[in-house]
């Protein structure tokens, strides 16, 4: 079972318990140094909204050193298997090593159980794993993912946030985390209702995007000039699928147009 204590190496199901039993420190921290000053995490913004099909989750694409933009291609929306992604907000570096690590501690489970987890159970263990990088964020190297995923036990999209220490929650319409992610929020709730179709949900969440970019200087908007655009990925029954750059792009227009009073929403 899930958080039980390995008997032997090779023997639990979690491939995150068989890590901090034998494996590097770094990859799963056990004990830090003196407590130092927590700084919020800033320099990305990712979201995620239900639509009828299943889940919306998209993330802009800037990275920033302080006030100096670090990269204007970051992905940080990842598929941790067929049905589920995770959304990145944090330290960059302690982030994709989290969920690479998710992402084999999930394969390890099938592996090891010949069945995979629950969204339930992934979310479960997601937290866990937060909760055992308690050491990293104490040295201020905070990491607040957003994981959703299609859940095919209830045949419905879900939407699970977190906080610093590992607190599970689950939204029922949509969520946000991030610099902008108090600004993406606003923007979709003016927009969100129940039953949105694919189409209208994607450009809800590049809508909130872009909102968040004009108020969060850490949050990179879209760049027609260099072909930048937020990534999008769509969860439902059939699997993880991102979105073409074509299809954000129109979706990008579309708003615009609307602000303009050029066409309908």
């Amino acid at each position: 079972m899930i958080g039980d204590e390995p008997t032997g190496f090779g023997a639990s199901p979690s491939f995150f318990e068989l890590v901090r039993a034998g494996g590097p420190v770094s990859a799963a921290p056990t004990s830090g140094g003196d407590p130092v000053r927590v700084e919020p995490p800033h320099g990305t913004t990712v979201l995620a909204l239900k639509y009828t099909d299943g889940v919306v989750m998209a993330g802009d694409r800037r990275a920033v050193e302080g006030y100096t933009i670090a990269d204007r291609r970051m992905d940080k929306v990842f598929p941790t298997d067929d049905h589920s992604a995770v959304a990145i907000a944090g330290v960059a570096a302690q982030a994709i090593e989290l969920v690479r690590l998710f992402q084999t501690e999930l394969e390890h489970y099938e592996k090891v159980e010949g069945e995979r987890l629950s969204l339930e159970g992934k979310a479960n263990r997601l937290a866990q794993m937060l909760r055992a990088w308690m050491p990293m964020v104490m040295q201020g190297l905070v990491v607040v993912p957003l994981f959703a995923g299609y859940d095919l036990r209830r045949g419905e999209g879900r939407i699970f946030r977190y906080d610093v220490i590992g607190g599970r929650y689950e939204e029922l319409e949509y969520h946000a985390n991030g610099s902008g992610g108090t600004h993406a929020k606003g923007s979709m709730k003016k927009r969100f209702r129940v039953g949105l179709s694919r189409g209208d949900a994607i450009q809800v969440a590049v809508e909130g995007l872009l909102d968040a970019s004009e108020e969060d200087t850490a949050t990179g908007g879209p760049d027609p000039i260099r072909g930048i655009y937020p990534s999008v990925f769509v969860l439902t029954a059939s699997g993880v699928d991102e979105v073409p750059v074509e299809e954000v792009k129109a979706a990008y227009e579309a708003v615009l147009q609307h602000r303009q009073g050029e066409g309908g929403a």
